[in-house]
């Protein structure tokens, strides 16, 4: 009988990537989700793969612009429980639990219980660094900050000191989790892929401008101030910044107040994939200055469709592509460092389309999601011959 894996997830997120992977190598067991199962139904799962938790979630997705901090806060963090409770009273029989980093501690306990392992899989920073770099973030730019709420910050270090192995999606969330004394034979590094059915080439950015694309929530996690900084310094005659991601009026106006919002920038609000798709095509480049960012999928998206990405060294570039040659990295939170890059660019043209040829290539060597799928099952697969061995030995 083969390895069955469970995966709980709170939404979507690369959960059910994972999950199609999975279900290819005939390992996938069930993925739970807090999504009402009409927002998964282009997931490509049978409906007896998926299994609905969403009486908390979807309401909070409906209100959660309206609700105060506080009440925002406490309704994540029931939800949350709620959810990891479900799972740990429906988790059928596997021989892998994957949850989501913040709700899987009771699955997880269920699940090793029964013998089985339990991984929880991170896709940001370990959770105390990221409270850090942003109370750091909020210092600098004179921006209110509560801070990662103190229950989550317990629950999640008890995940990774319960799990039988932590996954992270990049060199830089590697590093974190290291750093803070995690044991790096613990942490496992599984970069995520890129739906190339959604995202390829579709047109050419326009001749005599130069266009920067920036994808993503505008916030201080996400290091936009630096990228406002370097668009003001750039020197090109005919410059261009396109913002995709719902706008954040407070933040706007914070950065209006310091004088760093630019006159030229074009506000796209939320983009739908085949429309981020076409702006990414006719961009010149991404830029995710992201000052804490577990991986940047736009990353991969925007080189699957030829546009240079220029990242900060707090994402996961490293692990998207190679440094000078399909795109270029720069210090997080150094504006001067990303306003020299993205000068470069704009100053070598040919450059620049030797940059696009070589990512647009990178990207199909991945082979979209199927290296992820690869190197996960792999993974499990190793963790279940370990742990039976160190089972074996213990009964000698």
């Amino acid at each position: 009988m083969g390895m069955k894996v469970v995966l709980s997830t709170p939404g979507r997120f690369h959960t059910f990537d994972l999950a199609r992977q999975l279900h290819q190598r005939g390992a996938l067991g069930v993925v739970f989700s807090g999504y009402p199962r009409f927002k998964l139904k282009r997931e490509q799962l049978p409906k007896d793969k998926i299994r609905t938790w969403p009486w908390l979630q979807t309401p909070y997705m409906a209100i959660a612009s309206r609700m105060s901090g506080g009440i925002r806060r406490e309704w994540e963090w029931i939800g949350q429980r709620a959810l990891d409770g479900h799972v740990a009273r429906q988790l059928p029989q596997c021989d892998v639990l994957v949850a989501l980093s913040g709700g899987g501690l009771k699955s997880g306990i269920k699940a090793q219980s029964r013998g089985g392992l339990y991984v929880c899989d991170r896709g940001s920073a370990h959770i105390r660094v990221q409270d850090q770099l942003m109370r750091a973030e909020a210092e600098r730019w004179g921006l209110p900050f509560e801070g990662i709420d103190p229950r989550v910050m317990d629950m999640e270090e008890q995940e990774y000191a319960q799990a039988d192995a932590i996954t992270v999606p990049s060199t830089f969330s590697m590093r974190s989790f290291i750093a803070r004394g995690v044991d790096a034979q613990r942490v496992h590094l599984l970069p995520y892929g890129v739906d190339v059915s959604r995202f390829q080439p579709d047109g050419e950015p326009e001749p005599g401008y130069f266009d920067i694309l920036y994808a993503g929530s505008m916030t201080l996690n996400k290091g936009v101030p630096y990228l406002l900084q370097a668009f003001r310094a750039l020197s090109h005659p005919r410059k261009r910044l396109w913002m995709a991601g719902s706008p954040d009026e407070d933040f706007m106006a914070r950065m209006k107040a310091i004088n760093l919002w630019p006159d030229e920038v074009n506000l796209l609000g939320h983009l739908p994939q085949d429309q981020l798709a076409r702006r990414m095509s006719r961009s010149h480049v991404l830029v995710l200055p992201s000052m804490q960012d577990g991986f940047g999928m736009v990353l991969s998206q925007a080189m699957a469709c030829g546009c240079v990405p220029v990242a900060s060294s707090h994402t996961g570039a490293w692990d998207a592509f190679e440094d000078e040659r399909s795109g270029l990295v720069f210090p997080a939170g150094d504006a001067d460092a990303l306003t020299d890059q993205i000068q470069r660019l704009a100053d070598r043209p040919e450059w620049r389309l030797a940059l696009r040829e070589e990512a647009l290539q990178a990207v199909r060597r991945v082979g979209g999601w199927q290296r992820y799928g690869d190197q996960a099952f792999s993974l499990y697969q190793s963790l279940m011959t370990s742990s039976h061995a160190r089972a074996l030995h213990r009964g000698q």
